[in-house]
């Protein structure tokens, strides 16, 4: 055996945990090897990830596949570093002696990037390589290969002697030359040459950086890589072990499913007679390469139906390769979930491997719908006998929708998943630095990127957003967006921002048509009118409510005639205010009165989604509505399929005016509110009115035109003149009504254009500019912390800080989440009372401002045993936990949720 490898096998890679059992360590040259192995089995040169990389860097695939890989050998040179193997110090008098004075200050992927700048690049140049001018072209490939942790490494601050022994230094570059020899003996150097692949790397450095982390993630799992400490030449180990142990490791993978033809709208829903917009869907044709779609029709007119048609198509041409739905709240994204489930499946063949659907967010395990999902495929479960569901699953396979369980036991592994349903902010994580970004762009890939509700989002979310779809386009994905009312500049934002991505010219947007579809780069047509089914063709009338009086009685008014309500009230101090007052009200039926809002712990939120789905849902009969009246705030605004024969809102932006009459008279029905299926009967409940409670849009409007009627609404929509235009359209020039979709374009137009901002009243201008300011503000802080692309993966991309958290989104007040507690002999317990994750069902978010009031009244032998119980229970050391004793129960009941005590600000 050499004297390069008796110093290479006296340096450990992995250590084994000290609460397990095993082998004390595995060498660090062979850890080296089964990460390196990993990549050479994901990046097979004929298969269509590593193609297309190569593709984009004008090289041969077989080029790619053998120099990536000898990158990857080199991805924890920094473990060398003595002051990293100084860490263990126990494992084996065979490995160097640790040096005291050389501590563990720095990372070993940064200390790993600067060897190879300041040594190991220069030593090399004795390699019998010839010419060795390629060896200056490898940095950027080295900041990929060793920022495998997620981060890309620092390229300054630390000198290596601080570090690295004589000895240290000599061991790696033994090792660099002995992986040399094994992979880049007969390799052509030239292509590092070319001036121009530094600059095509920058784009795909991306994604071979999460193929990066993925190589290192698979290659550290002591399942598949057994630790071994005997000295052994590393050929033999390559192909005896390293490549073994990598192709079970990727089997544990789920594996790709077979795409099915397109067959036409009744092979993804059977019965259903398509939309316009739905045959719009079916018969646009399609591009060659990646493309962006943008669907705008009011609701109900099968707008999800149809993204999910052109999904199929994307797929079925061999133009796409999964999916991911992205929604504005773990709400949406739970009910979307649910939609999806019943369909995704038939975008694969049936006698093809399962397919995954993942959920992706934040709560996603408080969902047992997910939760039962999630199982091995059959001949996994039964070579390592786990039956996790999966009898049920086989009995159920057509309705149930399946997870595998690799991808379920990490939320960075959600993207990874062939579809994938969860929050926009899943997806922007891959555009922000943060760690493992590279893994969510390199699942998102060649996905089709469904957004729904794409004008929900502020300033600061869709700069991001922009910055999400270039990227995406660079990546070969197509995008799909939906709204139901979409600004002009916002589409064309948007459309901009996918063309930079493709990096050719953007096609002007001109057209005002509505309903419209927006495919763009198209063979023909880009821009199309659509017209839109009758059924979803009507008239609202709109009528003013000036005080609140007004709006109590036009309450009592419905419930005398049975009728059911909703008042939509903008924040949760004025929902329970009026909650309160009804209350009180000798002519409201007590059990009939219900409040939703967002601060209810989880296990009660659920229960009142439920209950408010069965009261107000689809399948809701007149005996379940009947007077009965619902308090909301903007909860019910999404996510939830309600139907309510009374809806008052308070003034909103138009937009959400809009999407909250979709909660009037939704389905149809007959004049009691008994839902009627026949599609060619029309509801027979007269005329849908929505109640505006709003003041006069008064020309001379002064500032406290708003604030003495509703200073809460004026606190969450600050721009206060698209609240006036918003009113002055729905209730000036004595119109008072609105017509679906002929007004929609119009109503938007008139509320978000720069045309109309000379028409609001001087006074409130002033706020308007405030809000506008802050909108710029936010703008400027999503180009501040979104990654800079075009830089490709290295630390000036964008702020790597591990100690600093870069937000998906902003908030004007800050919250807090609390765990609930109740008191039990002495012991605190959750709150809720469930089979599983009994405190996250316990958690409820609040303002800072009531968490500090409410804080004050935790005594301090409280306070002690809350921090016995965080020591205890690890899910809570990043909570805070208020326990629910007789002193403090008033703060919070199942029925109306938290509770301040009265006197409370905004």
């Amino acid at each position: 055996m050499s004297v390069s490898s008796d110093i290479i096998y006296r340096y450990w890679g992995k250590a084994r945990p000290d609460d397990k059992t095993g082998p004390a360590f595995h060498l660090l040259p062979y850890h080296c090897l089964d990460v390196a192995a990993v990549g050479w089995i994901l990046l097979n040169p004929q298969k269509s990830l590593c193609l297309r990389m190569a593709t984009q860097l004008g090289i041969e695939s077989r080029w790619l596949r053998d120099f990536f890989v000898f990158c990857l050998a080199l991805h924890d040179m920094g473990k060398f570093s003595r002051a990293f193997q100084g860490l263990k110090t126990d494992l084996s008098p065979d490995l160097v002696k640790a040096n005291p004075r050389m501590q563990y200050t720095e990372r070993h992927d940064t200390l790993g990037f600067l060897l190879w700048r300041e040594n190991l690049s220069t030593q090399l140049e004795k390699l019998p390589s010839g010419n060795s001018e390629w060896l200056n072209k490898i940095e950027p490939w080295m900041e990929i290969v060793t920022g495998h942790h997620g981060i890309p490494p620092k390229k300054s601050g630390s000198r290596i002697s601080n570090f690295f022994e004589q000895e240290d230094e000599e061991a790696a570059c033994h090792f660099v030359w002995d992986v040399y020899s094994m992979f880049l003996s007969e390799f052509d150097h030239t292509a590092l040459l070319d001036s121009d692949l530094k600059q095509r790397l920058k784009t795909v450095s991306w994604q071979l950086a999460g193929i990066a982390v993925m190589a290192d993630w698979l290659g550290s799992n002591q399942e598949h890589f057994k630790y071994y400490s005997k000295p052994e030449e590393l050929v033999i180990y390559w192909h005896k072990h390293a490549l073994q142990s990598a192709k079970k490791a990727i089997q544990s993978m789920p594996a790709k499913p077979k795409t099915s033809r397109f067959q036409g709208l009744n092979n993804l829903f059977p019965s259903f007679i398509p939309t316009p917009l739905q045959k719009y869907a079916i018969n646009e044709p399609l591009n060659d390469k990646q493309q962006l779609f943008i669907l705008e029709d009011v609701t109900g007119a099968g707008k999800t139906e149809a993204a999910l048609i052109l999904t199929h198509r994307l797929l079925s041409a061999g133009l796409a390769d999964g999916l991911y739905v992205a929604l504005p709240t773990m709400a949406t994204a739970n009910a979307m979930y649910k939609r999806v489930g019943e369909v995704y499946r038939r975008f694969y063949e049936s006698s093809s491997d399962l397919p995954s659907l993942i959920l992706a967010h934040g709560a996603r395990e408080l969902s047992n719908a997910f939760r039962k999902s999630v199982c091995l495929p059959e001949n996994q479960a039964e070579d390592l006998n786990y039956t996790n569901g999966y009898d049920e699953l086989e009995q159920e396979l057509s309705a149930t929708a399946y997870c595998h369980t690799w991808l379920a036991d990490s939320r960075k592994k959600a993207l990874l998943a062939d579809v994938g349903v969860g929050t926009l902010d899943q997806a922007l994580l891959a555009v922000l630095p943060a760690r493992h970004q590279s893994l969510r762009l390199l699942g998102l890939g060649r996905k089709v990127l469904l957004v729904d509700e794409v004008h929900a989002y502020d300033s600061y979310m869709q700069k991001l957003l922009d910055a999400l779809l270039e990227m995406h386009a660079r990546q070969g994905g197509s995008v799909i967006l939906l709204s139901a009312t979409l600004p002009q500049t916002m589409r064309e934002n948007l459309v901009e921002a996918f063309h930079r991505g493709l990096g050719d010219a953007t096609p002007e947007i001109r057209s005002d048509a509505y309903p419209l579809a927006t495919h763009s780069p198209a063979a023909g047509e880009y821009e199309k009118y659509i017209d839109t089914r009758k059924e979803v063709k009507r008239t609202v009338t709109v009528r003013q409510l000036d005080a609140e009086d007004a709006v109590i009685e036009q309450i009592q008014q419905a419930v005398s005639n049975g009728q059911c309500v909703c008042w939509i009230r903008n924040t949760v101090k004025a929902a329970r205010k009026s909650h309160r007052t009804l209350a009180q009200c000798e002519w409201m039926d007590k059990d009939h009165l219900h409040l939703f809002h967002s601060r209810f712990a989880m296990i009660d939120r659920q229960q009142i989604e439920e209950e408010t789905l069965k009261r107000f849902g689809d399948k809701s009969k007149h005996v379940d509505r009947k007077g009965r009246v619902i308090i909301s705030t903007q909860v019910v605004e999404q996510s939830l399929d309600l139907d309510f024969d009374v809806l008052i809102t308070d003034l909103a932006p138009i937009d959400l005016i809009i999407q909250r009459a979709g909660r009037l008279r939704r389905h149809i029905r007959d004049v009691q509110g008994n839902r009627i299926r026949d599609l060619n009967v029309k509801d027979q409940r007269g005329t849908p009115i929505l109640y505006l409670f709003a003041p006069d849009p008064k020309e001379d409007a002064d500032e406290n035109w708003l604030k003495a009627q509703q200073k809460g609404t004026q606190a969450v929509y600050p721009h206060v003149g698209q609240l006036w235009l918003t009113a002055k359209l729905l209730l000036g020039n004595g119109k008072g009504k609105f017509t679906m979709p002929d007004d929609a374009r119009s109503l938007i137009e008139g509320v978000y254009s720069n045309s109309v901002e000379d028409v609001i009243p001087k006074e409130l201008k002033k706020n308007s500019y405030e809000a506008i300011g802050k909108d710029q503000s936010k703008k400027s802080m999503a180009n501040l912390n979104v990654i800079k692309l075009n830089k490709g993966y290295t630390r000036s991309s964008g702020d790597w800080d591990e100690e600093t958290h870069i937000p998906t989104r902003l908030t004007e007040e800050e919250t807090f989440s609390i765990a609930l507690a109740r008191l039990n002999q002495g012991q605190l317990q959750p709150y809720a009372k469930t089979a599983h994750h009994e405190w996250a069902m316990s958690v409820v978010k609040i303002p800072e401002w009531e968490w500090k009031k409410a804080k004050q009244q935790i005594t301090s032998t409280m306070q002690k045993l809350i921090e016995d119980l965080k020591t205890e229970v690890k899910a809570l050391r990043w909570l805070e936990v208020f326990p629910l004793t007789d002193e403090t129960a008033n703060y919070y009941n199942a029925k109306d949720g938290w509770q301040p005590e009265t006197g409370e600000s905004q």
